[in-house]
């Protein structure tokens, strides 16, 4: 049977409401009558979500007033803010010349919600366009006054360019990575203020990583997402303030480098305590400097006990006082190679073999695309993935929103993180398809730094993958390289399929070899092959660890929550029962392979249904679980204590 889905617990405007997914879908479609009313003659289109095709738990949770209100920075937090989330004036323009700056106010004829992607039933505009301009105004807090003001943009896909009062204030390109730009000298004064944004984006003909986005969405490819589709908000700063926080761990202490922006001279003071408040560690260094933090009786994250530190970070000047002050957070943790009793290398999590066993992780939603309709909704893939017995996730193609990083903290999953790929087209399905543009390569390899070091402090993130299946490949062994020198405290897996579609050949480089197959599970022999051949001649031990880095695929089609047009998955089951009974002989067939041949790591494909793939463990709307979650979870604990030294078996008998 499946398991449906309760709607999750709501915020305070619906407290004491049962919303059920037929009064939901009801609702959006009285919304969505009420959106295509011609309004008069030069009357603004006033926001309405557009049906949803397949409304989740968490669409119409989903207002004006509560867009994503959630602090969007969990590692680095201060008290004073401002959401900019919410409905924002619109105007979208595809073909001909771009605006070189903004249009009148009059020009912006329709309403989006933001942060949801252009293309979403969420944002309100459902459709694509090239050239999207967006504008707001804001008043900022009387409080406010005198000190510096810093607008933050979580993420924009593709090119953005931002006007404060008609002054341009920021550019970015790049549709993963966030962005934030100090406005204080194009403010008016304490009153009204005017934010315009001009986002470009032409999504795979664009020469910029796009993960799975396509103009053209099939099969394994999926519906772009456009424009804003993370929270964009405001804070106020002195003019000496901390700029980001660069946290690493052990299994014994913290490091902590502050990047202070303004002027030096400043020391840099910091605390790290037990959640209940008693401090463990103080430290202090100049600014910019790195402190370390030496935690007595250190707690150590795992995915069975995910204990993280609170941090508290302050900037004291000359005099004492202090300038800016931000609250964090830190799990103690190690990763890296050890060998086993037979000598094969394998993960180690804290020096102690684990093996990574989780779904592949797209992270899209039917209803906000790129953009999950809630914080609760965020969660809630990630609650699953643990109910189901699981210690890892594989995040694939995509750079998520901070928060999804703070409950993968939180909940204790292992997380290796895909850089989304440039477009690479499935014409021809296997060989190497050409070398991406010079230009493309430039952005590529310019948002993988910035996504590593946006993303260097989270706890979680144990794994960094560059490229998959050949995607849009050049240079794997160099970029290996650059992404091991960026974060030595990782690990790299080069190329995730090597032995598949477009891959240009293993390299031997980095730190795993990962082959895909489907149905599968996989037996890569590598590591055999080469020591034999070692034996015989000059060739190089391969030191490094095997994973099977995609099987699976099950599928089963669930006719009242699936996505329009032709089904896919790698095999077809009839019914739940089926799919339960295939999981469980491909669970039991893996858990041998660990066994006999020392793999580190499996990726099941996949958490979630995506539009016409049907091989998720849920549904894509969320409602509905294919498999007994139990059974699911039995079998998934059976193969990690299968590749776990000291860890009780499961019983995996039905």
């Amino acid at each position: 049977m499946t398991d449906d889905i309760a709607p999750p617990p709501s915020g305070r405007r619906y407290r004491g409401r049962i919303w059920t997914r037929r009064f939901a879908a009801v609702a959006l479609t009285l919304l969505a009558f009420a959106a295509v009313v011609s309004p008069p003659a030069n009357a603004v289109v006033l926001w309405h979500p557009k049906p949803a095709v397949l409304p989740t738990p968490w669409t119409a949770l989903v207002g004006p007033d509560n867009a994503l209100p959630d602090y969007p920075r969990p590692q680095m937090t201060r008290t004073a803010w401002l959401n900019l989330n919410g409905v924002w004036g619109y105007l979208g323009r595809s073909g001909g010349t771009v605006l070189a700056g903004p249009p009148p106010p009059a020009a912006y004829g329709e309403q989006i919600l933001v942060p949801y992607p252009v293309e979403s039933a969420l944002s309100g505009i459902a459709r694509h366009d090239d050239e999207m301009w967006y504008r707001k105004i804001v008043k900022l807090p009387s409080t406010w006054l005198g000190q510096h003001v810093l607008l933050h943009f979580g993420a924009v896909d593709q090119i953005a360019t931002v006007w404060v009062n008609n002054k341009q204030v920021a550019h970015h390109e790049g549709g993963y990575t966030e962005f934030s730009v100090d406005i204080t000298d194009a403010l008016r004064g304490p009153g009204a203020q005017e934010i315009t944004v001009r986002v470009q984006d032409r999504n795979d003909a664009n020469p910029f990583p796009i993960g799975k986005q396509r103009n053209s969405p099939k099969g394994l490819f999926y519906t772009g997402a456009s424009g804003i589709w993370q929270t964009v908000w405001m804070e106020p700063v002195n003019a000496t303030f901390i700029n980001k926080l660069d946290i690493s761990t052990d299994l014994t202490s913290m490091s902590v480098t502050p990047r202070v922006a303004g002027t030096r001279g400043q020391r840099v003071v910091a605390f790290a305590s037990e959640p209940g408040g008693r401090v463990v560690a103080v430290g202090s260094a100049g600014a910019g400097d790195t402190m370390r933090l030496p935690i007595r009786n250190p707690h150590l994250w795992t995915p069975d006990d995910p204990h993280l530190y609170d941090l508290q970070v302050a900037l004291v000047n000359s005099t004492g006082k202090v300038v800016d002050a931000v609250s964090s957070y830190a799990g103690l943790r190690t990763i890296g190679v050890m060998p086993d009793p037979r000598g094969r290398p394998r993960i180690a999590l804290n020096n102690r073999i684990t093996f990574l066993h989780g779904p592949l992780d797209q992270g899209y939603w039917p209803d906000g695309i790129y953009t999950a309709p809630t914080d609760e909704a965020l969660k809630s893939d990630l609650t699953r993935i643990k109910e189901l017995g699981m210690n890892f996730v594989r995040k694939h193609g995509k750079v998520e929103p901070a928060r999804w990083y703070y409950w993968a903290d939180k909940l204790g999953l292992m997380v290796w993180q895909d850089m989304p790929a440039l477009a690479v087209s499935l014409a021809i399905p296997v060989g190497p398809a050409p070398e991406p543009s010079p230009s493309a390569k430039a952005n590529f390899e310019k948002e993988l730094l910035a996504m590593i070091d946006q993303l260097r402090s989270v706890t979680s993130i144990v794994g960094w993958v560059p490229f998959n299946e050949g995607w849009g490949e050049f240079d794997a062994a160099r970029i290996a390289g650059v992404v091991k020198t960026a974060d030595p405290t990782r690990m790299v897996d080069a190329n995730s399929g090597v032995n598949c579609c477009k891959s240009r050949g293993d390299t031997l480089a980095g730190d795993i070899y990962d082959d895909h197959t489907y149905v599968g599970p996989g037996e890569p022999q590598i590591h055999d092959d080469l020591m034999k051949m070692h034996s015989k001649g000059p060739v190089p031990v391969d030191n490094r660890v095997r994973v099977d880095g995609e099987y699976g695929g099950l599928g089963l089609v669930l006719d009242g929550n699936r996505w329009p047009g032709r089904p896919e998955a790698y095999e077809m089951a009839a019914s739940p029962a089926r799919l339960t009974d295939r999981y469980v002989q491909v669970s039991r067939r893996l858990a041998d392979i660990v066994r006999r041949t020392g793999l580190s790591a499996a990726i099941y494909t996949q958490t979630t249904d995506v539009e016409n793939e049907v091989n998720g463990f849920l549904s894509y709307d969320r409602w509905q679980v294919k498999m007994p979650i139990p059974v699911v979870a039995e079998c998934n604990r059976a193969v990690i204590a299968a590749g776990t030294p000291g860890m009780a078996p499961a019983d995996v008998s039905r």
